[in-house]
């Protein structure tokens, strides 16, 4: 009889406890616990990945854990303040997004022709551009801007596709996923270009960025155990 393996329990407890920490610095002003917490929490939820699908030898996985640690370097440079260390840590989260749609995209995606892809990309296009202007972006950053809000919506797409037409329940996490990622780094735009941004966002920033990581985290060890 085959046993289900709890061992990705320890390292995801220490994960919510991190978790916890890390908003209750948001949430109280405390700057210092926030900062220290924030580079744990990415390493921590790949080991929690890496112990839930138990291996490395699957393709999804190693794409999920690279995404992951991206994301880890993209939290530690946004800990510094700046131009560089701003660009930096996007171009890191921008390599997370394309290794998380090399691994949903290639499923989702499969069979899609021009008909779809030319007005998916107008409309993605329109999206970004309106969101760009809603927030204020301008200057050096709206170029870089446009682009990850592009990649981001390729996201989204890789799992509305999957929703539509693989119709299993785990693209629906990888949608909300990236949804919801998209809603936390909109907020981060927010919070970087708005003169007096709201006392709430940071906290928002980072409870958003946690449950969307989770999400794709469960939706891409759900694909794997089914590969």
């Amino acid at each position: 009889m085959k046993t289900k393996s709890t061992s990705w329990l320890i390292p995801g407890v220490f994960f919510l406890l991190c978790a916890c920490f890390n908003l209750m610095g948001k949430i109280t002003g405390n700057a210092p616990m926030a900062n220290f917490t924030k580079p744990a929490l990415l390493p921590l939820l790949a080991l929690t990945s890496l112990a839930a699908a138990g291996t490395l030898e699957n393709r999804n996985i190693r794409l999920l854990i690279t995404a992951q640690l991206l994301g880890c370097t993209g939290d530690i440079l946004l800990l510094f303040n700046g131009f560089y260390p701003f660009i930096g840590g996007m171009v890191a989260f921008l390599a997370g997004h394309v290794f998380y749609m090399t691994l949903f995209g290639g499923k989702s995606w499969k069979g899609l022709g021009w008909k779809t892809w030319i007005p998916v990309i107008l409309l993605m296009m329109g999206l970004v551009a309106g969101l760009i202007a809603a927030i204020g972006v301008e200057g050096d950053l709206l170029v870089p801007m446009c682009v990850y809000g592009l990649v981001l919506m390729m996201l989204i797409f890789s799992g509305l596709a999957g929703v539509i037409r693989l119709k299993d329940r785990s693209w629906w996490l990888i949608f909300c996923g990236a949804l919801i990622f998209t809603v936390s780094d909109a907020l981060i735009a927010v919070e970087t270009f708005q003169e007096e941004p709201s006392a709430w966002i940071p906290f928002a920033v980072m409870f958003t960025y946690l449950v969307a990581q989770c999400l794709l985290a469960t939706g891409a060890i759900k694909l794997s155990k089914e590969a």
